[in-house]
């Protein structure tokens, strides 16, 4: 397994794909937060502390997250090699766990500079480092949690086809439906227990800085979910 991960990450790292992920991610992040004037904007919202961002970030990865998770599968299917990697004295487990891992590295190597906004709130802050602990690294976490069901669910498209942007489409779509899907539906029936279904309930929940085991139980369940289905998915065929 640890081979997979060295050559997910040698694979990232070995085309444009690893550093144009981080770039975008970070640069989006940036404009939005730093430059461009709206709601997003930390300096136009007069308060120091990182909600913008935070709300920002899960809609990001959205999209960033299947673009990476794409070609895991679908690449392999593509080129030929899914046979040849089969074959290798692996589980099909381990090789899943293995390219979910590898990805998840890349993308906490993503989130890993965006820690460094913490220094400069702190600094905005009156009095100078007033900002909210709690909240904070409770958001960090969930934003973790969020990207690792994220992964989950991307990894599995690309086991469902040989086109990477089919794959990407439908990583997107499944994302955006668990993360906000339920969400809307809950918003027109009133519906709190429809709420509970969508990812951003338990994200925002954990954002508030508690750690809710009922919380972490979902993100795990939705991560170990996608992942089996994915296993299921190559045992089946």
């Amino acid at each position: 397994m640890i081979a997979i991960v060295k050559k997910e990450i040698q694979s990232f790292f070995g085309s444009p794909v690893g550093y144009l992920v981080i770039g975008l991610f970070l640069v989006v992040n940036g404009l939005f937060l730093w430059v461009f004037p709206g709601n997003y904007n930390i300096f136009d919202s007069g308060f120091a502390d990182l909600a913008p961002y935070f709300e920002l970030a899960p809609w990001i990865l959205l999209f960033l997250i299947p673009a990476l998770t794409m070609r895991s599968f679908s690449d392999e299917k593509k080129l030929g090699t899914m046979e040849l990697l089969l074959t290798k004295p692996l589980s099909i487990r381990s090789i899943v766990v293995g390219k979910y891992l590898g990805t998840i590295l890349l993308i906490c190597i993503a989130l890993l500079p965006t820690l460094f906004y913490i220094f400069t709130i702190s600094d905005l802050g009156n009095p100078q480092g007033n900002w909210d602990v709690g909240s904070t690294i409770g958001s960090f976490i969930g934003l973790l949690f969020l990207a690792a069901s994220y992964t989950a669910i991307g990894i599995f498209c690309s086991s469902l086809t040989s086109n990477q942007v089919v794959a990407f489409l439908s990583g997107v779509f499944l994302c955006f439906a668990l993360y906000y899907g339920f969400e809307g539906l809950a918003e027109m029936s009133n519906s709190l227990f429809l709420e509970k279904l969508g990812m951003k309930s338990h994200f925002n929940s954990v954002a508030r800085g508690v750690l809710d085991t009922r919380d972490l139980v979902y993100f795990f369940s939705i991560t170990a979910l996608f992942l089996g289905l994915t296993v299921f998915n190559f045992r089946k065929n």
